[in-house]
């Protein structure tokens, strides 16, 4: 035991005076707001997890698992040593055999160069190329035979497969996206490995590709994105799993599925397809029944007053419940405002006047109050505040009160409409039997 701390002592004295913090090729990308700092902190490797099936067409099509077994001749990685790789050296000096610390490898790139027994030994050698220092270097399996190691999870240790990292860069750069998982990650130091955790990202968010590089060895491609207010944020994930080190079933423990592409971003592609059952809305004028809260340009809460007319503009899906987020531009202002909304009549959260105002049908009334026949602009004001007037019509009671509770007739021929709601005072309203204007109101 004794032994091993000093070797965890003599590691960390090592990463102090090391100045090698290295270049990392431009694969070492932070968010905005990483600080520089002395010395650099131990490397990160969050818990990750299995992401679903990806789509063939795009997925499957460029990011594709390579087995060890399979590894070909060029294939490159980089050496991201996590906490205990720090003191169980990985690689040996081809040259001399001397084993070789990993915090002096560090994000160098090697590239394999196949592997082979000619050195007689008990366990057969995987060959690198470094092409930091020009050395050679080999790793040596833990089993006497490659074939028997390779067709496992194992790989070898501290090396993230940078074919993804490449692959990410080309196709996902400068995409959006839409947030799903619980957490994300800030740096905190430009030039070692901090970072702060963040778990006040709403599912849903759209984001925006801002950069992509190297991640850790079990989640290889870190993916920096941007919401509309210039934050930035990433994820560490894996996608093809190439040389992860974990099972499969490891990516299904819940902690773990955040750092899959699956579990942590959803693809504008996905969503509009997850959100075809509501293309039928898209475009419909609406008008809200109740003053409800949106999310305005800038996210920030916008208290709407009921009446107020709207065109939707987008509607998306949020994975994994019964919510979608409608975008909304208002036909005077033409500003652009969202709101949570469901078409599902239960378990919904919000509720105004003994109505879920989160369901979209009792929120919302669909049409344009100014189109409406009888309906004039210049009593809006009073029927947004649910008062009428003698000479209203009915589609105006309608817009001021909602639909009655009841309707019959007084002996004098008049119409009546009653309002008894349990949670407003009552109301009567009379009617003209033939000009159906009203003719009084009763409180």
């Amino acid at each position: 035991m004794r032994r091993f701390l000093m070797c965890v002592v003599a590691v960390l004295a090592v990463m102090t005076t090391q100045a090698q913090e290295a270049e990392g090729h431009g694969y070492i990308v932070k968010t905005k707001g990483a600080k520089k700092v002395a010395v650099a902190e131990s490397t990160k490797e969050d818990g990750q997890a299995e992401e679903k099936a990806e789509p063939q067409d795009f997925f499957e099509k460029n990011f594709r698992y390579v087995s060890m077994c399979d590894w070909k001749e060029g294939m490159r990685f980089m050496v991201i040593p996590d906490k205990k790789d720090m003191v169980i050296k990985t690689f040996a000096d081809a040259e001399t055999g001397q084993m070789v610390p990993s915090v002096k490898l560090r994000h160098f790139i090697m590239t394999y160069q196949g592997h082979d027994n000619k050195h007689g030994g008990l366990h057969e050698r995987v060959y690198f190329d470094c092409e930091d220092d020009g050395k050679k270097y080999y790793y040596e399996v833990p089993t006497a035979s490659f074939d028997d190691y390779c067709i496992g999870a194992q790989g070898v240790p501290t090396l993230a497969y940078l074919g993804d990292v490449d692959v990410a860069r080309q196709v996902l750069t400068d995409t959006i996206l839409f947030t799903l998982a619980s957490e994300y990650y800030v740096d905190t130091e430009l030039n070692g490995d901090g970072f702060t955790t963040i778990t006040d990202v709403p599912q849903g968010t759209e984001v925006q590709v801002k950069s992509i590089g190297v991640g850790t060895r079990n989640f290889p491609v870190k993916i920096i994105v941007e919401d509309k207010n210039g934050r930035e944020f990433y994820q560490n994930v894996a996608i093809s799993k190439t040389n992860s080190g974990l099972r499969n079933d490891e990516f299904q423990i819940s902690n773990m599925i955040i750092h899959t592409f699956k579990g942590a971003f959803e693809m504008l592609s996905d969503n509009m397809t997850a959100s075809s059952v509501y293309q039928k809305h898209i475009g419909e004028e609406v008008y809200t029944l109740y003053s409800t809260a949106m999310a305005d340009a800038s996210g920030r809460t916008a208290q709407v007053a009921r009446l107020s007319t709207f065109v939707i503009k987008d509607i998306r899906a949020q994975r994994g419940t019964n919510y979608v987020k409608m975008t909304l531009r208002g036909l005077g202002s033409g500003r652009e405002y969202t709101k949570q909304v469901t078409f599902n009549s239960t378990n919904v959260a919000g509720d105004i006047a003994g109505l879920h105002e989160d369901y979209f049908f009792n929120l919302f009334g669909v049409g344009n109050p100014l189109k409406m026949e009888g309906v004039k602009k210049n009593h809006i004001a009073d029927i947004q505040k649910s008062i009428v007037h003698a000479g209203y019509t009915e589609n105006e009671v309608r817009l001021a009160l909602g639909e009655p509770t009841g309707q019959g007739e007084d002996n004098n021929g008049h119409m009546m409409w009653t309002y008894n709601y349990p949670d407003r005072p009552y109301v009567c309203v009379y009617f003209d039997a033939k000009l159906k204007l009203v003719t009084s109101i009763k409180k």
